[in-house]
């Protein structure tokens, strides 16, 4: 992939293609689609604002989970949306009243994420289908897969499960495990006439040159996104170790962090992001109760995992 990015960095002058048509035709290659059921964009963060920009204006009510990635609600917010937030259940997404919260509201958008951010936690493809299946037509589904690659199969439905349904809308990304993030590389996939909606509002020249060149070099590497899937597994499992061996409780995860229950309260929780930060380690933590019980550590290199492991129990010390 560097080596793509080096060899096309000369042509750095130029606009990018604005249809981004060759990373469509690998995307739709390696997902079994229709290119004109793909759309590039900035990063999932980028595309949500765009799916929120078609569909919501003032007074528009739209389902989301209390505590759930926030920046969709950054969007909702800043396009005078009605939010209505449904708790989470067991640490997971609750799908039965985030459905029955679009029914009683009659609302016009939902979000989910499978697997979740915060939480990590993640619902099987035939719940999904069933949630997709029972939803109103009216009611348009944001499903954030950003974590795909690095949860299990069994949690994503088949491609073309939804690609005859207008109203649902799939967001995916190089952010995570292809370890992308700041090239701000994402994709949305859906039905065709739905995504050819995205043309009246995106910034057609949005994507530089460089991150659409780094994306599909990626994405032809499958060989090296398994060993760096590999990689992940085993630093969840170490994070988990650590945090069992401090006394703290590790959450499955079906991402590539792990939240961990600190077993208080979110006082308690920011006190230790906070004494882990002043010594070098950053992390983060939910923003809501009861969520904010947890502490969420992303994977990373073994150093870091090290100096994790090896300031923690410190930080825990102090607070006691």
């Amino acid at each position: 992939m560097l080596a793509a990015i080096r060899e096309a960095a000369g042509d750095i002058w130029k606009y990018s293609d604005s249809e981004h048509l060759s990373l469509r035709k690998a995307l739709a290659d390696h997902h079994g689609c229709g290119i004109e059921n793909l759309m590039i964009g900035e990063g999932v963060d980028g595309l949500l604002g765009m799916a929120v920009r078609l569909v919501v204006s003032p007074g528009t009510k739209v389902v989301t989970s209390l505590g759930a990635y926030p920046t969709f609600n950054y969007h909702v917010d800043g396009f005078g949306g009605v939010r209505i937030s449904v708790p989470y259940s067991h640490d997971r997404e609750d799908l039965e009243a985030l459905l029955a919260a679009v029914q009683e509201h009659d609302a016009t958008m939902v979000y989910f994420a499978n697997p979740d951010n915060p939480m990590g936690s993640f619902w099987h493809e035939d719940d999904v289908a069933r949630f997709v299946d029972a939803l109103p037509e009216t009611c348009m589904m944001v499903l954030d897969e950003a974590y795909c690659e690095c949860g299990p199969a069994e949690a994503f439905p088949a491609i073309d499960r939804f690609l005859d349904r207008p109203n649902i809308l799939r967001f995916r990304t190089f952010s995570k495990a292809y370890g992308l993030a700041g090239v701000r590389a994402g994709y949305v996939i859906g039905e065709a006439q739905t995504i050819a909606a995205f043309n009246k509002i995106r910034n057609h020249f949005g994507m530089p040159h460089l991150s659409l060149v780094a994306a599909e070099a990626a994405l032809a590497d499958q060989a090296y996104l398994q060993s760096v899937i590999g990689r992940i597994r085993d630093a969840r499992d170490e994070i988990a170790r650590i945090a069992r061996k401090n006394g703290l409780s590790p959450l499955p995860s079906a991402t590539n962090f792990v939240a961990i229950d600190c077993g208080r309260d979110g006082a308690y929780s920011r006190a230790i992001v906070e004494g882990l930060g002043a010594r070098g380690v950053f992390i983060r933590m939910p923003g809501v109760a009861p969520l904010d019980r947890c502490i969420r550590v992303s994977t990373g290199l073994s150093e870091d995992i090290e100096l994790f492991a090896r300031e923690l129990p410190t930080v825990l010390q102090a607070l006691d």
